[in-house]
């Protein structure tokens, strides 16, 4: 987790943000000249009002009266129209940057490897993509470009009043310093307050994402009160760390009025005092310069000028702040290096499907040896079944197979061919998985099939579905192929969810077919169809099938039998069954003896 540091300004954190700010160095550098120019011309109105006082009013010129109320009028349309376009172009530099950022950001996301989501909440990234990106935007829209303006406009206002008269000015000023100090401790305050904000909100989507996935557990189980209870401990630290924040805000704005009234009594009090003495010693001096109701007049406008800014620049700090904090966060997900190493350029468009296991060792932390020496070989067009208790390490092998995953010791072959030679992309594409969770998106059942790929029609979508049988339960739904699923399918049973899953993965026509316990959620019927498809489909391709079932598994090839990470058993079925006491013998014992099936 990111912490809020002492600095400022971390300014390699900035430079990077800046560089998505090239693109539209035009808006930027127009911003900031507006930004100038608002800072000046907000100091000519108390000047105009001086002068139509002392001048006008005082002296009895009605016409020149009219004439400067005029000029203050277009003044002030000149200021909000400025003001109007400088707003919208700040605001419109920070969503172009977030936008940029953003595609970054999740193309960056795609390319990580499972290892990186074993470990980080989706939720945490939702956050990252989302909230905290959001807060890179206000770097320019209510940070960086405001911060300088008002500073500017800060320094012109105190440089005008010390040139109109020093000692009023001084006079008057007295309290900034206990303003300036105040600032600071609410700005130092308010920045741990706004960090903890954020570190809440990342924990309130993460339980949100992982509870409403998990949505049919809790219910199958009846846990609404219980996680209603946790998410209430939950929401109510996220409403702490808000007061706290809004806290800070209902005693740093008092104070800030106070000492703004302070003033005000001040130079009431001194600029009056002034008056009388000066009209004294004007009559002994033609070259003296009084203080003139005009001018009180004046430092009132100036002083509520630099109060404005000096109240919003402490909330300002923080939100440029946090929005470092915010690109800190997103950069170090940029700069997670999770990625399968992508150095191989081989993209052999003909693979036969040759896949060879070389005293490969793979551990997903550390040396917590998941699979152990493994050595093995699938000629193409063969069949090679992975059987095994739970954790034995079946799922391991087909992730380490697509590089998921990157193994520790050995070497893993397709077709000869290291499979770090070829490049990432194309090995995955050549390589069909058909797995047991299936996930489906919020979409209609051709484009779940395609994933929107146009290189695939939609003859081929169908005649897919028909070799698998699936063309008649989809055609029955509204819509056909066009009905949309929702999300993860929630509309189609787990049997045709499974079957799309299937069809997806035949309609890329890989090299490699891999089943993972693929039909393990489907009743008799539909897994009959899936199997006379499985037939058919396999032939002169290389296929996987990890199957808890071994009657699924009879006319494999090759079966082999893990345990703990270690081939113990290889062979064919036939092979497996003579061996007295052997694994595959005992498993196949205890799943026919229990199903109550005479073993032929």
């Amino acid at each position: 987790m990111s912490e809020v540091t002492g600095k400022a300004l971390d300014w390699k954190l900035l430079g990077r943000v800046m560089h998505y700010v090239r693109p539209y160095r035009a808006t930027f550098v127009l911003a900031a000249f507006l930004t100038i120019f608002l800072a000046g011309n907000a100091i000519i109105q108390p000047i105009l009002m001086q002068l139509t006082l002392d001048k006008y009013i005082i002296g009895g010129d009605y016409n020149g009266m009219v004439l400067m109320v005029v000029l203050m009028l277009i003044q002030l349309a000149v200021q909000t129209a400025v003001q109007y376009y400088q707003t919208y172009l700040t605001n419109s530099l920070g969503q172009s940057v977030i936008r940029d950022l953003r595609k970054d950001v999740f193309n960056h996301i795609l390319s990580l490897r499972l290892k990186y989501f074993d470990r980080t909440p989706i939720g945490i990234l939702i956050t990252r993509t989302v909230s905290d990106l959001e807060t890179i935007a206000d770097i320019f829209s209510e940070g960086l470009i405001s911060i300088v303006g008002d500073l500017l406009l800060v320094v012109a206002i105190l440089t005008l009043m010390i040139i109109k008269d020093w000692k009023l000015a001084l006079i008057t000023l007295i309290p900034m310093p206990l303003l300036f100090l105040s600032t600071y401790i609410f700005k130092e305050a308010i920045k741990s307050a706004f960090q903890e904000v954020r570190t809440q909100v990342a924990q309130l989507n993460a339980f949100l994402a992982e509870h409403i996935s998990g949505i049919s557990i809790i219910q199958y189980f009846s846990r609404e009160k219980q996680e209603m209870r946790k998410f209430k401990e939950v929401n109510v630290t996220y409403r702490d760390a808000n007061i706290r924040s809004n806290w800070y805000y209902s005693i740093f704005f008092p104070v800030v009025e106070i000492l703004f009234a302070v003033c005000i009594g001040l130079l009431v009090w001194y600029g009056c005092k002034r008056i009388l003495n000066d009209e004294q010693l004007a009559r002994l001096s033609t070259s003296h310069n009084p203080v003139t109701p005009g001018l009180i007049l004046e430092y009132i406008v100036l002083l509520n000028l630099l109060f404005r800014p000096i109240r919003q620049l402490a909330d300002k700090f923080n939100t440029l702040q946090m929005g470092m904090v915010g690109a800190d966060r997103i950069f170090r997900v940029l700069d997670t290096n999770e990625v399968a190493p992508n150095e191989g350029k081989l993209r052999n468009s003909g693979l036969k499907g040759k896949i060879s296991f070389e005293k490969v060792w793979f551990a997903y932390n550390d040396e917590n040896w998941v699979l152990k020496d493994i050595s093995f070989q699938v000629k193409p067009g063969e069949t090679l079944a992975l059987v095994g208790a739970t954790g034995a390490g079946k799922s391991s092998t087909i992730n380490i197979l697509n590089r998921f995953y990157e193994i520790g010791k050995g070497t893993v072959k397709i077709d000869d061919v290291d499979i770090r030679e070829y490049e990432v992309g194309f090995l995955r594409s050549q390589i069909a998985t058909v797995i047991q969770d299936v996930f489906l998106f919020s979409d209609s059942i051709a484009n779940n099939i395609s994933l929107n790929n146009p290189d695939i029609t939609r003859n081929q979508i169908v005649a897919a579905a028909k070799d698998v049988g699936a063309h008649e339960f989809i055609e029955r739904l509204p819509g056909g192929y066009d009905y949309n699923v929702m999300e993860r399918g929630s509309t189609l049973s787990a049997g045709q969810a499974q079957l799309i899953s299937f069809i997806r993965a035949l309609v890329y026509n890989p090299a490699i077919l891999v089943l993972d316990e693929a039909t393990s959620s489907v009743d008799t019927e539909t897994e009959l169809l899936i199997q006379n498809a499985i037939y058919k489909l396999m032939e002169g391709r290389t296929a996987i099938v990890i199957a808890h079932r071994l009657s699924t598994i009879q006319n494999a090839d090759k079966i082999i039998v893990l345990d703990h990470g270690e081939i113990k058993e290889m062979g064919t079925h036939q092979e497996l069954l003579k061996i007295e006491h052997g694994y595959y013998r005992k498993l196949y014992d205890l799943q026919f003896n229990s199903a109550g099936i005479v073993k032929s």
